[in-house]
């Protein structure tokens, strides 16, 4: 089992991906792909009249503020158009996709957080009423029934949390959990660079590989959203997936590239 992380970055080309995709499937590689669409939030956001707002925490990670109005957007954008238009493509390509988000039978259940620590302008908030958690039980019998069946598994945030309400959940994350609960034998996670760098945005600067032991080294050269994607790899591993990659999500093959070891190996 290999699972595929799609970001939600600008760049990204969701053509050469799904190429590949249906390459991998023909050749009958286990696959579940799970994708983002931040980027396009973002713009649906500001076009409807509530622009996106980003917090950090006080252990110093970005996130999206979620309340009410921004978690109605974020499934517009998510469960609507980014998936359906992914499950198209692969359609297209003669791949029975199924896009379901995390809220869809339960497939990602998590804790709503009952409330979030911000630092804004130098000053310690707390946060009630955001719409955030992290995935924690994923529906494995869900999941594996639509493969037997032949079907390939198209994923997304939002996930539910245990008492129905629908969360925002970090997709890189909810990546690492997904893979883990396979036992997947790699995490391919595709964004708009062709791995970690260690001089951003010099993409020279690629990073090749990264022990295992010694991935927590790296966060502090991770940038931006790079910091949630480094995160996700330490959860996976810690989980027992032995071979994570960051790849770049631009060129033709992506997920071939990656397992032949293009873009950033952490681990195997």
């Amino acid at each position: 089992m290999i699972v595929v992380k799609i970001g939600g970055s600008e760049g990204l080309n969701y053509d050469l991906i799904a190429d590949d995709l249906a390459a991998l499937v023909k050749a009958e590689q286990p696959l579940i792909l799970i994708h983002g669409g931040s980027s396009l939030t973002n713009k649906v956001s500001e076009q409807l009249g509530h622009p996106p707002e980003f917090v950090t925490s006080v252990s110093g990670y970005t996130s999206r503020r979620t309340d009410k109005r921004t978690m109605e957007i974020f499934q517009m954008v998510y469960c609507g158009q980014m998936n359906k238009s992914i499950v198209e493509r692969l359609q297209m390509r003669g791949v029975n996709a199924v896009g379901l988000s995390g809220m869809d039978g339960r497939l990602w259940e998590g804790t709503r957080k009952a409330a979030i620590k911000v630092v804004q302008n130098g000053r310690r908030r707390v946060l009630r009423d955001d719409y955030t958690g992290k995935v924690e039980k994923v529906n494995l019998t869900l999941l594996t029934g639509l493969l037997d069946m032949g079907y390939l598994p198209v994923l997304t945030p939002p996930a539910i949390s245990y008492e129905g309400e629908a969360i925002n959940v970090d997709g890189d994350r909810a990546a690492a959990a997904t893979a883990a609960a396979f036992n997947a034998e790699a995490l391919i996670i595709l964004s708009n660079v062709p791995g970690l760098l260690e001089k951003f945005p010099d993409e020279s600067s690629l990073i090749r590989h990264i022990p295992a032991k010694k991935i927590d080294q790296f966060m502090s050269v991770a940038q931006d959203r790079m910091k949630k994607k480094v995160m996700g790899a330490q959860e996976a591993l810690a989980q027992g997936i032995g071979r994570i990659v960051f790849a770049d999500g631009r060129v033709e093959n992506p997920i071939s590239r990656a397992l032949e070891g293009e873009g950033t190996v952490i681990g195997g």
